[in-house]
């Protein structure tokens, strides 16, 4: 049956009117109370916070402050991210060094959403929100966060399977005991139309109820491409009771929804080392040379349609209790009912060789059509590959953790100890009937050319992963005076994953039935020394597993395949040195660390029989990451950060197209800065520079396509001005310099993703 989708929106004129029926009664009411007006203001001027520098992190197993914490970990508030206009998770990423989305995809897919890498490996899998993981390939909106934590190491003990190398969690913003509404109102090139608001309202200040309400609507286009589109709005409520008592409930809920028009990248075509896919071909005639000197595309050009699409809708129900039973026993209970639904068409290409079957003799046409050398606006392109994707992601969790302050004779105990409970589901429906596209100039393409045979249906066929997992922790950070901390930690999953899968052969359903379960067991142990109060010099060590299946929610019986079952999990240990500094006042955070993280049992075939394969592969990172955050003189801010990395297969086949011996879509150094000057008169003016260094794609057997992307600088600016003490603008402008750079490559090295040309936005900010 075909499914009728209408792509018209009723609810931006809903949501702009309870918009306003929100702020202008707030607004009214707020005027009518000078007296609590005046002393917010007052409140607010006795603690404002250090715009940059976090003194924690935001996660309960986390018990010290940030310099007394032994490991590498970037904490990225609003208010840094605001002032670069940053709307997304991965705009806001930039500001941690080596952070990225640099991988486009594999073959016609292509990556949506936050794809990011860390250190060398996906980590698009370990995001989590208030502690919770978050699942789902789509971009994550920031107009709900408070800070951002980047906790690079090992996570296992924290979160569980993960990603090797580390893993990113979102604080939420909560309802508090201030009246206070504020919000912005943006326009910039690429046709950018954004609001927000944010409004708190004490319901009653004796029993600690207070409301908050956040949402956002964006209508914008691309200011570095054509057609694609990035529309979305959100609501985000939250009510919180008993505030400044001894037990605390905060009640939240989060719906998003987007309808955006993806961008599938454009032709690699006369970057620095393309050659013509055809340069292997046995017929030096047919070996299409002239295609080693042909022009670059235009960046903006759009090689999708019109009909293309990603649609998503995410809902987020949170309840969490916090009790304290006295001074040093604290008790924080979350649960979480999280439900993202995505649907997208995205026109791909390949841009392959011309290619005859060794046994049918069945020749493949290239689908770069050349059908004059000499002129190139006469060249086409095949789009054959339209992608069709329909997922469902839902997670079921409860999370309680103790935390208990006590001394044994000269030493400081602070113990957290919890239980996990996560139920976590992925449902994929295979789709059909995307159509079928005729030929693009490849110089020029049109977006809206013919199209036939679009019904995009579902077939019946698809796939349903689950992973039920239990887990047990515990950690214990000692005081040994005022000199010495050790902590250790160890956490124990017992988890099962289920996987069934119907493909549709003949017009008949064959089902995989597959199942794994284990117990993983992780830790961690530190020791640090403090030269002064405010210094440390520390030591760690902590591992980390990933499961069969343990990021993709599928299994495979593919002797081959990271998924299947009979392998054991990829294990990670990584060693870490460092020190953290808190100076002028303690308020600039100074940070270095070097660190090895080795991760082993990866798949590789045995080197004499092709057909068998054992985990004996083996990666490592070793690097040097340095940071610096927070307040220079009271009216100058920086953070700023830099890394070194060198990546390395130790064990097992290289992965990298050029055959260099190290890991793909990490930069072999990355160097990130934002610093901002408030004068008193109030303008404030700031900016910073970004650095990525050359990406290495990975090998697929594609000829002809680059083998890497060249590193980049990248400087962008910002100048905001207090037009009175409720509102203020701000003009951000991008990419100074118009530098074109290669933001994202995709595996095959066909595509690419370009980086945002010079462009600007402006904001007003208001707030009461």
């Amino acid at each position: 049956m075909t499914q009728i989708k209408s792509r018209k929106h009723p609810t931006r004129l809903q949501m702009s009117t309870v918009l306003a029926t929100l702020l202008l009664p707030a607004a009214a009411v707020h005027a009518a109370e000078p007296q609590e007006k005046q002393m917010s203001e007052v409140v607010a001027e006795a603690t404002k916070e250090n715009e940059f520098k976090a003194e924690r992190a935001s996660s309960p197993k986390y018990t010290e402050k940030l310099v007394n914490t032994a490991q590498t970990i970037t904490v990225i508030k609003k208010e840094l991210f605001e002032q670069q206009n940053a709307t997304t998770l991965t705009e806001a990423l930039r500001n941690s060094p080596g952070v990225g989305t640099f991988f486009l995809g594999e073959n016609g897919n292509t990556n949506t959403g936050d794809a990011i890498f860390l250190r060398g490996f996906d980590t698009s899998g370990s995001i989590h929100v208030d502690g919770v993981r978050d699942i789902g390939s789509i971009s994550r909106d920031v107009f709900n966060i408070e800070q951002i934590d980047v906790l690079k190491g090992p996570a296992g003990t924290d979160t569980g399977r993960g990603a090797p190398t580390g893993s990113v969690n979102l604080q939420s913003k909560q309802a508090n005991l201030e009246n206070a509404i504020s919000g912005s109102i943006t326009g910039g090139s690429g046709s950018q139309k954004r609001a927000t608001a944010d409004i708190n309202r004490v319901l009653n200040a004796e029993s600690g109820i207070a409301f908050r309400l956040n949402v956002m609507a964006q209508d914008s286009e691309s200011a570095s491409r054509d057609v694609v589109k990035n529309k979305r709005w959100g609501v985000a409520p939250t009510i919180a009771f008993g505030l400044g008592g001894k037990t605390r409930a905060h009640l939240s809920y989060l719906h998003i929804k987007q309808d955006n028009i993806p961008d599938g990248g454009v032709p690699t075509i006369g970057l620095p080392g393309y050659t013509s896919p055809d340069s292997r071909n046995p017929n030096p005639a047919l070996r299409r040379e002239f295609l080693n000197n042909a022009p670059m595309v235009d960046p903006r050009g759009f090689y999708g349609h019109v009909s293309d699409h990603d649609d998503v809708k995410a809902d987020m129900a949170t309840v969490r209790i916090d009790h304290d039973f006295s001074p040093n026993l604290r008790l924080q209970n979350t649960s979480r009912y999280g439900k993202t639904s995505q649907q997208y068409l995205l026109t791909a290409f390949m841009m392959g060789p011309t290619s005859t079957n060794a046994t049918t003799g069945v020749v493949t046409p290239s689908t770069l059509i050349t059908p004059n050398p000499a002129d190139p606006s006469t060249w086409m392109l095949r789009r054959a590959t339209r992608t069709l994707k329909d997922q469902e992601n839902r997670i079921v969790a409860n999370q309680t953790a103790v935390t208990w302050d006590v001394t044994t004779g000269t030493l400081q105990h602070t113990v957290v100890g919890g239980l996990e409970f996560i139920s976590e589901k992925q449902n994929t429906y295979a789709r059909t009937g995307a159509g079928t596209l005729t030929e693009t100039l490849l110089y020029t393409p049109k977006a809206n050319i013919t199209l036939t045979g679009l019904n995009n249906v579902r077939t019946g066929a698809g796939a349903q992963g689950s992973t039920d997992t239990q887990a047990l922790y515990l950690f214990d950070t000692v005081k040994i005076g005022d000199k010495w901390i050790v902590n250790g930690g160890v956490r124990v999953d017992h988890y099962d994953l289920d996987y069934f899968a119907t493909a549709l052969t003949n017009n008949v359903f064959v089902p995989t039935v597959l199942s794994d379960s284990d117990t993983l067991t992780t830790g961690k142990l530190s020791v640090l020394y403090k030269p002064t109060a405010n210094s440390s010099v520390y030591a760690t060590i902590a591992n980390s597993k990933q499961p069969p299946g343990g990021a993709s929610f599928s299994l495979s019986t593919s002797a081959s395949s990271a998924a299947n079952a009979a392998f054991d999990p990829q294990e990670t240990l990584t060693k870490e040195i460092g020190t953290k500094w808190d100076l002028v006042d303690q308020k600039l955070a100074v940070t270095a660390a070097y660190y090895i993280t080795d991760v082993k049992n990866e798949v590789e075939a045995d080197p004499t029989d092709a057909t068998r394969y054992y985990q004996t592969g083996k990666k490592r990172v070793e690097g040097i990451e340095l940071g610096v955050q927070g307040q220079i003189t009271p009216n100058w801010m920086i953070s700023a950060g830099y890394t070194h990395m060198k990546t390395s297969v130790e064990a097992g086949r290289l992965v990298t197209a050029n055959a260099e011996n190290a890991l793909t879509y990490t930069p072999k150094d990355a160097f990130t800065s934002w610093t901002t000057y408030s004068f008193p008169f109030g303008l404030t003016v700031g900016g910073g520079v970004r650095y990525n260094g050359k990406l290495l794609r990975g090998t697929d057997g594609a000829v002809g396509t680059p083998a890497y992307a060249k590193s980049y600088w990248v400087a962008d600016a910002m100048a905001s001005y207090a037009l009175t003490k409720n509102v203020d603008l701000r003009l951000n402008v991008y990419n100074l310099a118009d530098e074109e750079y290669v933001a994202a490559i995709n595996k095959s090295g066909y595509r690419y993703t370009p980086g945002t040309p010079r462009s600007a936005s402006l904001t007003a900010n208001f707030r009461f």
